[in-house]
């Protein structure tokens, strides 16, 4: 997630709601089998690129605090939209999409018209955290697929790398997320890969002071330094904690020992009023894992209320133009992990 979260200027709409009627079993008349398929594709898609279960499970966050859970993210642009996905904080760190499409067909093939792309998004979050060796959880689910997206709404919500625990606990908070959910819930980077762009200011220039954030554990600083020289390629990747593959708390103990490969994940540590949960989890990882559903079910709840449908395709809406027609700058553009 780098939760996946910066500066929140207007906040109209993701919030949590008593509409739609979200429950657990929703597709059980409908499409009894929805689930299993999403959990089949997702098992698939992570045996053959292993790193596409930490990216799809970033799209709950980056779907759910931009409007709501609506699948709007999953909009490509239009000649007249300009959706998320080339947003700044969806540009360079988002992948993965054509697991969702792999999902949405399959979906399609046995129960046409029926699940919400929205509704895939939260299953295979869950599911990609379940397969990881996280945590297994009953999701919510009746949601419906936004009619549009706005590349300008995702830039004034999500976040910069450069964000602290303190911009992070002031974002959560216009959601209702508290701050037990914003530690828990950014243990999801347990899981992944993060880039050199997004920490060489971390490296080099903390602060604007010239210096290396002195809070990176020297042995570990060397090693990002060799990993993103200054004046490097920023799209090198590196690990998130020390098991990128595995949901666990791992990645709670490595910033306790100043191994935290993001801004914001290392000042969970430093800043007074995140420090506690990074020491509960560190030391009990059922405590961590309990949190996390928690906040993920929370997440799940946000939603817009407008108007929707069901999609037929997650790239459009059903009465928009065919894929092939998408805008050729995002075809072409770099798909990366965060």
């Amino acid at each position: 997630m780098l939760l996946p979260f910066v500066f929140l200027c207007l906040l109209p709409a993701a919030v949590p709601t008593a509409t739609p009627p979200l429950q657990p079993g929703y597709y059980t008349k409908t499409c009894p089998n929805a689930e299993l398929i999403v959990r089949n594709v997702m098992k698939k898609a992570m045996i053959r690129e292993p790193r596409s279960g930490a990216s799809v499970m970033r799209f709950q966050f980056h779907d759910c605090f931009v409007n709501g859970c609506d699948g709007s993210m999953l909009l490509d642009d239009t000649p007249t939209m300009l959706g998320e996905k080339l947003s700044l904080s969806n540009i360079d760190s988002l992948r993965s999409y054509e697991v969702v499409d792999e999902i949405k067909e399959a979906i399609e093939m046995a129960c046409p018209r029926t699940v919400s792309c929205a509704d895939i998004i939260v299953m295979a979050s869950r599911d990609a955290v379940a397969l990881s060796g996280g945590p297994d959880w009953e999701v919510k689910l009746g949601r419906k697929d936004s009619l549009t997206a706005s590349q300008q709404d995702a830039d004034d919500i999500m976040p910069s790398p450069r964000a602290n625990a303190s911009t992070l606990i002031d974002l959560f908070a216009k959601f209702d997320l508290s701050v037990k959910d914003l530690v828990a819930l950014l243990g999801s980077h347990s899981i992944g890969n993060g880039r050199c762009f997004s920490i060489v200011f971390r490296l080099y220039n903390q602060s604007g002071t010239g210096l290396p954030d002195p809070t990176i554990e020297p042995k570990f600083r060397r090693k990002l330094d060799k990993l993103c020289p200054l004046g490097g390629d920023g799209n090198v990747t590196g690990d998130l904690d020390f098991t990128p593959h595995i949901f666990d708390n791992q990645y709670f103990k490595d910033l306790v020992n100043g191994r935290g490969f993001l801004n914001s994940d290392e000042t969970l540590y430093t800043y007074w009023k995140t420090r506690e949960y990074v020491r509960r989890y560190r030391e009990d990882q059922e405590e961590f894992f309990r949190d996390f559903v928690e906040g993920m079910i929370k997440m799940g709840d946000l939603q817009s209320g407008r108007p929707g449908e069901i999609r037929r395709n997650c790239r459009v809406v059903n009465d928009g133009p065919p894929v092939d027609l998408v805008l050729e700058r995002f075809k072409d553009r770099k798909k990366l992990s965060y």
